[in-house]
């Protein structure tokens, strides 16, 4: 149950991001609850590889090529699901930046609510 909540918790983060920002659009809560799942699994599977593979480069900029990754994994999420549209890099990335800190408000209300 503590993994269904944690999905619609991102679905909303997904539709609230998506609500901020002119260049990003969600269809619909479903759309959003399928980019959570989808974005989920890439982070899980594609990210680890995609640090590894780019580590001189993260070196190189002092960890800020880290949200170039996240960029790149938005638009994936993008070609992978239908409904979800993104309007290219730069906006992927201030998605991915809206997303993080929107995510964060949901677990900070979390943390407080369990005490």
């Amino acid at each position: 149950m503590k993994t269904v909540g944690k999905i619609f918790a991102s679905a909303l983060a997904v539709i609230i991001s998506a609500y901020v920002l002119p260049g990003v659009e969600v269809q619909d809560f479903i759309t959003a609850i399928i980019v959570a799942i989808v974005l989920a699994l890439v982070n899980f599977f594609v990210k680890p590889l995609l640090i590894i593979i780019t580590i001189p480069v993260t070196i190189l900029t002092l960890g800020l090529f880290l949200f170039a990754i996240n960029a790149f994994m938005i638009l994936m999420v993008d070609s992978f699901v239908d409904g979800f549209n993104v309007d290219g890099f730069w906006w992927a990335l201030i998605y991915s930046l809206v997303l993080s800190l929107v995510s964060s408000l949901f677990g900070i209300a979390d943390k407080k609510e369990k005490g």
